[in-house]
């Protein structure tokens, strides 16, 4: 029989690595040879004490590689405080920071809810100021005047005139023995005593009587005369909207076959505060022949001519303007009603 030998050692065996260890290494290195190829990492060979822990994940923004190869977070960016964080209407406003005017005032402290941003009220208030020319133009409208003696008393509702004329017509005789009185000159004087209208007018039945004594009219004024329709139309738009001043002006309304506001007439041969001048009774009407020689200190109407409509027009309105003021003030508390 051959004899076995069995050599057999009892001692410890020799350590040897697991598959484990070397499984996490190859992970490492790869780990970090890709690292290295992005930059991140430097080549240079680093302690093993210091390894660094590994990301798999792509650095943040927030992160900064440092030298030994750890990371660092930045801090963050510095952000407008606002009440409203994170919403469209901070997104807007810091889109419009570079426009001052489109900024709104930050909210008071304390406050728990974002106050309303109006936008557009900022856009005007930041504006410059611009002045109505509405507004200008009604000023400088009211501040036009064409007349300057004091205003005329015609009520609360009446339109206030924009000007004073005074009226003196002349008549002439028609009808059965010329008994009608007929329009044939009419002469309009403004507040200085200027000319407006004089013309002689034709009546539209025959003349009976010229009445040349008191008239002054003539056959041979009525050859180119103003026929009476054509006349009326001219002589009313100068009335219009005015203070009309005559004397006994009844009768010159009558002729013209119009009717003129009460509110916006002056008759002189009804005002009291001349006949008192003239030294006369307040309640008697006084001719304008006298009240002109007594207060002007001039003689009218006198001569086989005739009356002259435009010098008793003219006599009408020094008449008036003497007692303007005091009778225009009494209109004014005691308004005449038509």
């Amino acid at each position: 029989m051959s004899t076995l030998l069995l050599n057999l050692d009892f001692g410890e065996p020799p350590p040897r690595k697991t598959s484990e260890g070397n499984s996490k290494h190859r992970r490492f290195v790869k780990k970090r040879r890709l690292l290295e190829r992005k930059g991140i990492l430097n080549k240079k060979k680093q302690p093993s004490s210091k390894v660094p822990k590994l990301h798999v994940d792509p650095p943040k923004e927030e992160e900064t590689p440092q030298v030994d190869g750890t990371w660092s977070a930045l801090p963050p960016p510095k952000r407008r405080k606002t009440a409203a964080s994170g919403s469209g209407a901070e997104r807007a406003l810091e889109r419009k920071a570079g426009v001052p005017w489109l900024t709104p005032a930050p909210a008071q402290k304390g406050s728990s809810l974002a106050a309303p941003v109006d936008l557009l009220g900022e856009f005007q208030s930041a504006l410059p100021k611009v002045k109505s020319h509405l507004a200008f133009s009604q000023k400088n409208a009211s501040q036009k005047s064409t007349h300057t003696h004091p205003e005329s008393a015609s009520g609360g509702s009446q339109e206030k005139p924009r000007k004073m004329v005074a009226v003196d017509c002349e008549m002439v005789g028609t009808g059965p023995k010329g008994h009608v009185s007929s329009l044939a000159r009419c002469s309009i004087v403004n507040y200085d005593g200027d000319v407006l209208y004089d013309e002689y007018i034709l009546p539209p039945c025959r003349i009976v009587d010229y009445r040349t004594r008191w008239s002054g009219i003539r056959k041979q004024h009525m050859v180119n005369a103003t026929p009476f329709k054509i006349a009326q139309s001219q002589i009313l738009k100068i009335l219009a909207g005015k203070v009309v001043v005559g004397h006994a002006i009844h009768n010159d309304f009558k002729a013209l076959q119009y009717f003129h506001p009460k509110a916006l007439t002056r008759d002189t041969s009804h005002i009291p505060l001349l006949n008192q001048k003239a030294g006369c009774p307040e309640n008697i009407t006084v001719s304008l022949k006298r009240l002109t020689q007594k207060l002007l200190n001039r003689d009218i109407q006198v001569g086989k001519s005739g009356h002259s409509s435009v010098e008793d027009a003219q006599a009408t309105m020094e008449l008036y303007k003497l007692v303007e003021v005091e009778w225009e003030q009494h209109l004014a508390q005691n308004p005449p009603k038509d």
